[in-house]
């Protein structure tokens, strides 16, 4: 792209714009995302450990999840708001 300095009465300089490729949009997408997957090819890289670990806690946060929905499901609604009443006893008592 070449561009043109113009001054104006003010003295600010603006840079004039001569001539535009069609495909400059086109190339900067590109070239973003070229960008936007070599970091992330990079961070996998380095966080091979962390991503590990996240899915490992990410797994265990899941089963414990579906594990209280079959114990809601098993209680019935109206034990499960006994259960419920007893464990903001029991917190209660802690503070």
């Amino acid at each position: 792209m070449v561009d043109e300095i113009v001054e104006t009465k003010d003295g600010l300089k603006l840079r004039k714009l001569v001539s535009l490729k069609t495909n400059m949009a086109k190339e900067y997408q590109d070239a973003m995302l070229n960008r936007v997957e070599y970091f992330k090819e990079q961070n996998q890289k380095k966080s091979q450990f962390n991503s590990t670990v996240q899915n490992t806690v990410v797994q265990a946060l899941s089963t414990i999840l579906d594990l209280k929905i079959q114990v809601d499901k098993s209680l019935g609604e109206e034990n499960l708001k006994k259960v419920h009443d007893f464990i903001d006893q029991i917190l209660l008592l802690g503070l």
